[in-house]
């Protein structure tokens, strides 16, 4: 099978065979399903599946035209990172967060940068909603109405002052790990911590995750959201 793969790859980049190029999209294929699995246990259940496969299959098919064989690089690993930024490219265009929600999230961004300055710690739940003058039930409501922009939240990280440069092959990736990101994730809560590390280096979904630590799936959905909005965060402040 792997000779008949690397045939296909031969007549595709040596011979511009199109039919080849057709062969290794349907042999590829199964990584835009884990992909897409692995995207969707993060998104609220207004995200179709199908939607996120067919973005991810543009990613894929941009990955066989711009990979390079002869570079000694695995294909999986090398597709992988563009089928995700792909799908999130799809995310970002389908944008449906209300603008009444985006609001609460730059609230609650502040309020726990100015708490963090403050008590020279990440604040508890409890902590920011007081300083909101909300309840944590309230709080925690916006995390789960934003759980979709949690996903995307590490895709964008400011590189300069020309703009936001796409990170699509991180967190996850041992070989592109953005420059403080763990030790960003050492200053979250040891809760939040485990969620990250489970849900990007460990691959589970957020009902495994939950399983492991007894709780919802909603809660998890919270707790990452919550966890990856202060990455995001601490990122651009490092970066800054």
């Amino acid at each position: 099978m792997d000779s008949d793969v690397d045939g296909l790859w031969e007549r595709f980049k040596r011979h511009g065979d199109r039919e080849a190029r057709d062969r290794l999209v349907v042999h590829y294929s199964p990584l835009v399903k884990f992909v897409a699995g692995r995207v969707r246990s993060g998104l609220p259940p207004a995200v179709e599946q199908a939607d996120l496969v067919s973005d991810g299959v543009i990613g894929l098919m941009d990955a066989l035209d711009k990979f390079d064989p002869e570079r000694g690089l695995q294909f999986q690993t090398y597709a992988v990172s563009r089928i995700r930024g792909a799908m999130v490219d799809g995310l970002r265009a389908t944008d449906w967060v209300p603008r009444s929600v985006r609001e609460k999230i730059r609230d609650i961004d502040a309020a726990q940068t100015a708490l963090e300055r403050s008590l020279g710690r990440t604040p508890t739940d409890s902590e920011v909603a007081d300083r909101l003058e909300m309840s944590v039930a309230d709080l925690r409501k916006v995390y789960t109405q934003t759980a979709h922009t949690s996903v995307v939240s590490f895709e964008t990280v400011l590189d300069d002052e020309d703009g936001p440069r796409s990170t699509t092959d991180l967190p996850g990736a041992d070989d592109d790990i953005p420059p403080g990101f763990l030790a960003a994730v050492r200053e979250l809560p040891e809760r939040d911590q485990v969620v990250v590390a489970l849900y990007y280096w460990e691959r589970l979904t957020l009902a495994e995750i939950g399983q492991v630590l007894g709780v919802t799936e909603s809660r998890v959905s919270q707790l990452h959201s919550r966890a990856t909005l202060a990455l995001r965060r601490k990122l651009v402040q490092s970066v800054l």
